[in-house]
């Protein structure tokens, strides 16, 4: 799995969150565990192979949001025992 982390400015409220998850979705249909935070200003999101960061970049932007950066590293699921 890739976890994939956005960071995004101008989310200032829960439906600010709603329509980047919506986005995100539209944009990159196999997405799993989206999840945004306007606390954090950053959204993030699972995917079995790499997305086009700069497709995604230009569906947030286009939203009236500003992608200032996609990264994307190996996520690996952690059991409820597993401590490391």
């Amino acid at each position: 799995m890739i976890k994939t982390t956005l960071r995004i400015e101008g989310m200032t409220c829960g439906m600010c969150e709603a329509h980047i998850c919506d986005t995100i979705r539209k944009t990159v249909p196999s997405a799993k565990k989206v999840a945004a935070s306007r606390s954090k200003r950053e959204a993030s999101f699972l995917t079995e192979t790499a997305v086009d960061g700069e497709r995604l970049r230009s569906a947030i932007n286009a939203t009236g949001y500003s992608c200032l950066s996609v990264e994307t590293a190996a996520y690996e699921k952690k059991g409820l025992f597993d401590r490391k």
